[in-house]
């Protein structure tokens, strides 16, 4: 599952490939990418002029309900999260410690 952030949308807007190639893989991989009406609502400006690709993009993404597990998932790809686990190692050999 792709979560995406205000950031992400905001890189879009910007014409960050990477984040664009995210996007596409997920939705090849026949999932759509996931976000929440509290991002939408950090990132929306009308849709035009600059925000045309916030514009598609949001036309292709779930709008989840902010729930208890969205929450959650969200907050395991967060980079706090992410910084944690690396410290703590993956328990893959030849990852983390």
């Amino acid at each position: 599952m792709l979560v995406l952030d205000a950031g992400a949308f905001v890189a879009v807007e910007r014409g960050d490939r990477d984040v664009v190639a995210l996007v596409k893989r997920e939705r090849l991989s026949g999932r759509a990418p996931v976000t929440n009406g509290g991002v939408v609502g950090q990132v929306w400006r009308g849709g035009s002029g600059r925000q045309a690709p916030v514009a598609r993009l949001l036309a292709g993404v779930d709008v989840a309900p902010i729930d208890d597990l969205l929450g959650r998932r969200a907050g395991r790809c967060s980079p706090a999260a992410v910084a944690r686990r690396d410290r703590r190692g993956s328990g893959l050999p030849g990852h983390g410690r």
